[in-house]
């Protein structure tokens, strides 16, 4: 399910690498290779203020599919000699989320989210490094389907090599989710040593990485997200159009090994806090605006990686961005 961290997420790197492989430690190689990643995360009900109670539980399946990789050279202004590379790749998701309110799954069956990105990696001697993401995608009651959320994005970056140690990221993002938000996007990645590692996609993520040996990472995140989804409340005498909106922060520690070269196994736990939960009606007036108490937080993922491309690699290391 995707809210405006998950959007923003996805086309701000996907426009820096998604979203989405959340306990898994995000790094852009993700983006070169075809895989597919499952997760599953939970969250107990916990009790507000008012008396009620409130909880979810999130299944995740997104796939990356590289779709060409270019190297060119041709002449530029000035004439100039200039050598292009260009990457392109597909990022595919389905998404269950199952809230539980009182005690009830509400809607009846909860929410599905299907969407898709288009992705494209960009390098040149005269260009340097830029990103380019566009996509969108649905969230749907599972009671009814005729009161589906649709969702867009769109976003460009920058991206800076200040050595093989340190790489930032600047641009813009553009969102549709219920109505229209432009958002300046930051990402950073800093080697400290040869196994500490922080990296970010500011406002909605930061790590902190430490390389325990060569298939084990850990990782210190703050990560800002939620869900927003439309469905149908019912009475004796008509159906009402009603919006549902939920955003965290979550403060968690995860692991994640490498096994057998192809899969990446993960598991992470913490805590959300500064949680809130509001209903909107069809007119976009506010029903309900609750504050949620801090909960417990587990996630547990398993990443596939079916195969890599030899000129991908050349792509990545030739452009210092070996993650």
């Amino acid at each position: 399910m995707f809210s405006t961290k998950n959007i923003a997420l996805i086309c701000s790197l996907t426009v820096f690498c998604i979203v989405h492989c959340k306990a898994q430690t995000p790094s852009l190689s993700q983006l070169f290779y075809p895989n597919i990643s499952l997760r599953a995360e939970y969250m107990p009900e916990v009790t507000a203020e008012n008396g009620t109670k409130f909880g979810f539980n999130r299944t995740t399946a997104l796939g990356i599919i590289p779709l060409s990789t270019e190297i060119s050279t041709g002449f530029g202004f000035g004439k100039k000699l200039d050598i292009e590379a260009r990457h392109s790749l597909l990022i595919a998701n389905v998404s269950q989320i199952s809230p539980t309110i009182d005690g009830l799954e509400k809607p009846e069956g909860g929410y599905k989210t299907f969407g898709a990105t288009f992705l494209q990696l960009k390098a040149s001697l005269r260009e340097k490094f830029w990103v380019y993401g566009v996509g969108g995608g649905v969230t749907q009651s599972n009671e009814t389907f005729f009161n589906p959320q649709p969702y867009f994005y769109g976003g460009a970056a920058r991206l800076r090599i200040l050595g093989l140690r340190t790489q930032i990221l600047y641009g813009t993002a553009i969102i549709y989710n219920q109505k229209f938000r432009i958002i300046p996007i930051f990402g950073f990645t800093k080697a400290l040593g040869n196994d500490w590692k922080v990296s970010g996609i500011l406002p909605f993520r930061a790590s902190v990485t430490y390389k325990a040996n060569p298939w084990l990472h850990l990782d210190l995140n703050s990560i800002y997200d939620g869900y927003s989804a439309g469905f149908q409340e019912y009475t004796t005498s008509e159906k009402m159009i009603r919006r549902q909106n939920y955003q965290q922060v979550r403060f968690t520690l995860s692991a994640n090994a490498h096994v057998l070269n192809v899969l990446n196994l993960g598991i992470e736990g913490g805590i959300g806090t500064f949680r809130q939960v509001k209903t909107f009606n069809s007119a976009n007036e506010t029903l309900s605006n609750v504050s949620l108490p801090t909960a417990p937080y587990v996630g547990v993922s398993v990443r596939y990686i079916t195969s890599k491309s030899k000129l991908s690699s050349k792509f990545m290391k030739g452009t210092g961005i070996e993650f």
